[in-house]
């Protein structure tokens, strides 16, 4: 049991308000703690604090009962026996008299009402109690905010879990509610408000009850606040939104029919106010009002609805109908929301209230005026605008209506589509099934835009009618609907009339005769049901109409996307419906010419527009992908037998095309549809099959590497999506055909002291084609995924990298990513580890031709000894190519250390850097040079100089092509930070050891790591990377090899400038930044340097005053000659340069 002492000591901290809140939350927490860990009961806290509930001290008292009040919070889940609560509940029962504690008393009444019946809650009759008491007692609107918040909590807590014995208060319960929240203002205790008037008219339904009789004072409470116009201040209540006030006030509108006579009138005539948010809350609480009231109550207001929603609806400001093969989906899906509502609004009034709304909607006069104008304008452009709109309006209209139900439906095709037909002039079918035999006469003069659009907004409306619901069409199956016998017997003559939109004119043709063309037959295509609504014969010749479109009319390229848009979305709908009947038609019709696409030669339909047709409409459904697959890969196959076997430029061209739609179009698809596995595992395999019968291989270098390429990339993203099991079968299969075709190289090349050029390009054009490929299998491996004979493997590729292979270099950073770092006796992905793999690298003579023993060579290397790459250029002699495709080698290797984060990216750090140092040369002979053992000097060409700077922007640039997430590499969090901290103190220190060739490419080194790392690392130490950027931005301006590398730091720097920190670390430069800056705005070689140097300008202006002002004459001076640049971005910028540094004073 707690002391006595202890717990008084705890009440009076909490009781003198003289001590901090800290201390007073400290002090509750300490006593809730002691109830709940039965240390102190109930009783004896009471009995402990009698004095300071009793006493006639007013601010004592109330501190006394607050504290148990907030107690009573803390104890929500304790329980409490039924008397303890009885207790408690009259005492503050009683207390909510005394106004001068009132807080403690809501706040103990509210935490005792709330608790659950598990735990002992608040009998009725004592709730009861505090109802009275509360409107007994309470002036709500006299209390402050947070009060009033209380007092609305436990109004809405009686109603809500004890509504049965509040109701028994009647009418004094219900002119307490209209007295407490009368003229309330404050946003969250509106919400409560609100809610309150929501459950208090649920309490009361009867229409002759106590509610009846004051409902109209109650809505006149409610309504002042409608709009609800939000005017607090930005930070104040960010938990209340003006929506959700909105929405409050909403369901407390429509909460009982009883308000009625008050809020239908209120809310029309609200809905002509010229606010916008006003104008969209009336629909929206009419929307609601006019389903929860019901149709009796609503019928009296249909006409006046009606008038107003059409009034909305007519002069909602709309934009033109868009004429795009992305706006085929929604021919008239109207963007703004207030005429959204008023159709969603005008839908339900239509469905409460059928036979009056479609009386007022077909009798309308506005409606059918509409319809007697439109033929007068037989184009749509011709269409004056208000007129137009006016259309839309009625379109919209039409269509809602004939979507609400099917008696809709049928009366709207009653009503308008014959007198449509009738002005497009086009007859039903006579008693053969087939339109009149003059039709095809006149049907170049049927083409009326504005029916052709109504007719289209009708019809839509049906098919959509039928299909969100699957019953209305079989039901009318056996019954002789309007629409449906309509819909029947014009469908031949729509179809003569939609084709003649785009077909009767040539060179008149406009956008609206192509697209009403297009999305008319579209509409018509996907009817649900089979042929039951529209023929076979009509189906059919809609897809050849458009499938020749596609074929023939390629130099029309809205008509062209149009049709093959319209052709995605029929095999779309045929799959989502699973429609069996038309199927069979689209694969014969559509897919089989589609697919043929691939390998006709005689087409002439440009070739990428070829892929295009195929990869979308492959897009529009399994079934249809599996054919246009198959279909691609045939094609793909022949065209590569050709490239292979005769070495034809013109298949070369056809399968690189192929193979590019192959991986960026199907692969992607198909991994995202899931199920394709095995169709693209047996791709791969059937690469390789032809691969390994190709004997005869006469692929010729002008065409084979843009070929090789697109395979390899093709390759891996195939793999990459396999599963561990299925990337084991290709991996074997691919290194069988290897282990038949190549020959590992053998241990004394490995040993040898020299390695010559021409052991390095003895391999054929077929060997290449292996070896890449099969480095790609390995690219895209899991690292689980076993690899067979991977020390053979490893020294392969260090050969074949050495040719300038960059695939096998690539393959050889992605193994030593993906190894196990030790052997873990079971099954692990191959017979190698990490460390193993290392050794055979870097052991290896290729690298480092020594006669010393191994332990001597490595000891040697992981000291980074000057040797070690003296040996390095020895070893691969004087071959410029050679010591790049090696410095290129060690950079891919090193990116896949890097990044799974292995301490021997160091080693080849430093060789990079060794050869940064190099005193260089800028011509050698192809011969050989002996070098001594103890000549430390490095005699290197530029371009291997340039290569090891290069290097760093493997090692740190994100590469799309290997060792990323989607080819499932290994990679560590943080690692370019990591790398970025270590590295850049190192070239910081060399460049100042340097004469000015060697530091140029240590700035581009440097350079490539800026860019590359997170620009959050760069800022957290931009002090010490500003001057080194700098220098380089000057190092590097004279030599248009390094503009994309003078771009990529200029971006990096407008990164540094709009950052707080970056700002002030750019302050102490500021002089030297704007010289430099000053510079470049004259860069002859990259226009976006140019502009972007000016865009730094701009942003270093906002620096202090005392900091740029000695500059600004110069700016100015700098600035005049950007304005006659020759480019307008660059002349735009320069101005606003000039405004801002000229805004200086």
């Amino acid at each position: 049991m707690a002391e006595p002492s202890q717990l008084s000591q705890y009440i009076e901290s909490f009781v003198d308000s003289s001590h901090s809140p800290g201390q007073q939350a400290a002090s509750l927490e300490a006593i809730a703690s002691l109830l709940k860990n039965n240390q102190l009961t109930i009783e004896t806290l009471v009995r402990e604090m009698e004095g300071y509930l009793t006493t006639v001290d007013n601010v004592i008292r109330s501190r006394g009962i607050l504290l148990l009040g907030e107690v009573l919070v803390h104890l929500a889940s304790k329980p409490l026996d039924d008397a303890t609560v009885h207790s408690l509940i009259a005492f503050f029962t009683d207390r909510l008299a005394d106004w001068r504690a009132l807080r403690g008393a809501l706040v103990g009444c509210l935490a005792l009402m709330r608790r659950k019946s598990s735990g002992g809650m608040v009998s009725g009759t004592d709730a009861k109690a505090v109802a009275e008491s509360y409107l007994q007692n309470l002036q709500v609107q006299s209390l402050g905010q947070y009060d009033r918040k209380l007092c609305f909590e436990l109004m809405e807590c009686l109603l809500e879990r004890y509504p049965n014995v509040v109701a028994s208060l009647g009418e004094t319960l219900i002119c307490g509610i209209c007295e407490s929240v009368d003229g309330e203002k404050d946003p969250h205790c509106l919400m409560l408000t609100f809610h309150i008037i929501e459950v208090l008219s649920r309490l009361f339904p009867d229409p002759s009850g106590a509610l009846a009789d004051v409902a109209d004072g109650l809505f006149e409470i409610l309504g002042c606040y409608f709009p609800i116009h939000f005017t607090h201040p930005k930070g104040e209540d960010v938990n209340i939104k003006r929506d959700d006030l909105a929405r409050a006030l909403m369901l407390a509108f429509s909460s009982t029919p009883l308000f009625e006579p008050y809020a239908i009138p209120l809310l029309l005539d609200k809905l002509s106010s010229s606010l916008p948010s006003a104008k969209l809350d009336s629909l929206r609480y009419l929307s609601d009002c006019t389903v929860k009231y019901g149709v009796d109550r609503i019928e009296k207001h249909v006409e006046a609805i009606w008038s107003s929603l059409k009034e909305v609806i007519f002069t909602s400001p709309e934009s033109d109908l868009s004429f795009t093969s992305e706006s085929l989906e929604g021919l008239d899906i109207p963007k703004n929301g207030i005429a959204a509502e008023a159709l969603s609004l005008l839908q339900k009034l239509i469905v409460q209230n059928t036979k009056l709304s479609l009386d007022l909607i077909v009798g309308d006069e506005d409606i059918n005026t509409i319809f007697n104008m439109i033929s007068s304008y037989k184009n749509y452009h011709e269409i004056p605008s208000e007129i137009k709109q006016r259309l839309h309006a009625v379109g919209r209209i039409l269509s809602t209506t004939a979507k609400a139900s099917q008696v809709s439906c049928n009366r709207v095709f009653e009503c308008f589509f014959g007198r449509l037909m009738d002005i497009l002039r086009l007859s039903a079918r006579n008693s053969s099934g087939q339109p009149d035999s003059d039709e095809s006469i006149l049907i170049s003069k049927i083409c009326n835009h504005g029916a052709l659009y109504l007719s289209i907004q009708l019809l839509s409306a049906c098919r959509d009618l039928i299909a969100s619901s699957e019953t209305i069409l079989a039901a009318s199956s056996h019954t002789e609907e309007t629409w449906k016998s309509l819909l029947q017997s014009f469908s031949p003559s729509l179809t003569m009339a939609f084709c003649s939109a785009f077909i009767c004119s040539s060179e008149d043709t406009h956008d609206a005769d192509m697209y009403f063309g297009v999305k008319g037959l579209l509409v018509l295509a996907t009817f649900p049901g089979g042929y039951l609504l529209i023929s076979k014969t009509v189906f059919e010749k809609i897809l050849v109409t458009f499938v020749s479109i596609v074929i023939m009319d390629h130099g029309k390229i809205l008509l062209w996307k149009l049709a093959l848009k319209a052709l995605m979305q029929i095999g779309s709908f045929i799959e989502r419906y699973h429609d069996l009947e038309k199927e069979p038609s689209y694969m014969g019709i559509v897919i089989e010419k589609i697919v043929s696409l691939a390998s006709a030669g005689d087409i002439s339909i440009p070739f990428p527009l070829r892929l295009e047709a195929l990869s979308d409409i492959g897009t529009s459904g399994r079934s249809y992908m599996l054919k246009v697959v198959q279909g691609l890969e045939d094609a793909i196959y022949a065209n590569l037998n050709e490239v292979c076997v005769h070495g034809s430029t013109n298949s070369a061209e056809i399968v690189t095309h192929l193979l590019r739609c192959y991986s960026d179009k199907m692969i992607p698809w198909m991994r995202c549809a899931k199920g394709f596995e095995e169709v693209l595992l047996q791709f791969a395999i059937n690469i390789w099959n032809q691969i390994e019968s190709s004997m005869v291989f006469s692929a010729s270098q002008t065409n084979e590497r843009g070929v090789l390429d697109a395979l390899i990339k093709t390759m891996k993203l195939a793999v990459a999506s396999y599963s561990e099991e299925k990337q084991t079968i290709i991996v074997q299969r691919s290194y069988n055909i290897l282990l038949s075709t190549i020959s590992f190289p053998s241990e004394e090349l490995f040993q040898q002291e020299r390695f010559q050029t021409a052991e390095v390009d003895n391999s054929s054009g077929r060997d290449e084609w292996v070896l890449s490929l099969f480095a790609a299998v390995i690219i895209a491996v899991h690292p689980q995924t076993h690899i067979p004979n991977t020390r053979a493997i490893i020294s392969l590729f260090m050969t074949t990298l050495l040719k300038g292979n960059v695939a096998a270099a690539q393959a050889l950073g992605s193994m030593v990513n993906k190894l196990d770092l030790k052997s873990t006796g079971g099954q692990t992905s191959s017979d190698c580890t990490l460390e193993e793999a290392i050794d055979i690298i870097l052991k290896s003579s290729l690298w480092i031709f020594q006669k010393n023993n191994s332990s001597n060579i490595q000891a040697k290397i992981t000291s980074v000894h000057d040797t070690g790459l003296n040996n390095l250029c020895n070893g691969v002699g004087s071959c410029t190519s050679l010591q790049i495709h090696a410095i290129v080698g060690f950079a891919w290797i090193g990116k896949g250390l890097l990044m799974r984060g292995h301490e021997k990216v160091k080693d080849m750090t430093m060789i990079f850097l060794q050869c940064l140092q190099s005193s260089g040369r800028a011509n050698v002979s192809n011969q050989e040079k002996g070098v001594s053992e103890n000549n430390y000097e490095l005699d290197l060409h530029h371009s291997v100089m340039k290569s090891a700077a290069d290097a760093f922007q493997i090692l740190m640039g994100d590469s799309e092509q290997c060792l990323n997430r989607e080819f499932h590499a290994v990679i560590r969090p943080l690692y370019k930070q990591r790398f970025f901290s270590t590295i850049m103190p190192l070239l910081q220190s060399l460049v100042m050891k340097l004469e000015p060739l060697s530091r140029r490419f240590v700035f581009r080194a440097s350079a490539h790591i800026i860019i590359d790392t997170p620009l959050v690392v760069v800022l957290s130490d931009s002090k010490k990377i500003i001057p080194m950027l700098l220098d380089g931005l000057s190092a590097l301006s004279n030599d248009v090899a390094d503009k994309d590398v003078i771009y990529g730091l200029l971006l990096v720097f407008t990164g540094i400038l709009m950052d707080k920190n970056g700002q002030e670390a750019v302050s102490d430069s500021a002089h030297t930044i704007v010289n430099c800056l000053i510079d470049l705005i004259q860069y002859p070689h990259m226009m976006l340097v140019r502009e972007t140097a000016l865009q730094c300008l701009v942003a270093v202006s906002r620096l202090s005053h005392a900091r740029i002002y000695p500059m600004r004459t110069q700016v100015l001076r700098a600035v005049v000659k950007a304005l006659e640049d020759p480019k307008r971005a660059v002349r735009r910028e320069a101005v606003r340069c000039r405004q801002a540094w000229a805004s200086i004073a």
